[in-house]
């Protein structure tokens, strides 16, 4: 190329980038789905039990906040991480703070029934969270990010 040519975009996307990006994005999908199907009233079509909906129906407004800020932020960070978007590590960090809000809401504020407790899911979501903070960190500080 010239010595005038604008070339400004020579960091090579890595082979993980994709694999990470695309697991996020569906892992995050579903998230959303949970989130709507919530909002919309259709747990009852997903096998949830009357006590179950119950629970979903009490959240206050600022725990419901906190869950659409966390779940939807996330998505859009793997969507911009797939597009190769430094702004993906600023929607991680905001759904982070939609977890750290809704974590609190369910494990210190509410009362949560038996049925619907599953720290194994509490674990991969604060993990699939955390992993994709850092490796949105790593891939802007790498110059992959734009």
């Amino acid at each position: 190329m010239g010595e005038g040519s604008d070339m400004t975009d020579t960091t090579h996307t890595p082979w993980h980038l994709w694999v990470v990006g695309i697991a996020t994005l569906l892992f995050n999908a579903i998230g959303c789905y949970s989130y709507l199907m919530t909002q919309t009233g259709s747990l009852a079509e997903l096998g949830m039990t009357p006590e179950q909906i119950a629970y979903f129906d009490t959240f206050p407004a600022w725990a419901d906040a906190a869950w659409a800020l966390g779940v939807w932020c996330a998505l859009l960070g793997s969507i911009l991480l797939l597009l190769r978007r430094k702004l993906a590590f600023a929607a991680f960090a905001v759904a982070t703070v939609g977890l750290i809000a809704t974590t609190y809401f369910e494990l210190l504020v509410s009362q949560i029934p038996d049925s619907l407790q599953n720290p194994l899911l509490m674990a991969v979501i604060w993990i699939s969270t955390l992993f994709s903070l850092w490796y949105s960190r790593w891939m802007s500080a790498a110059g992959v990010l734009r």
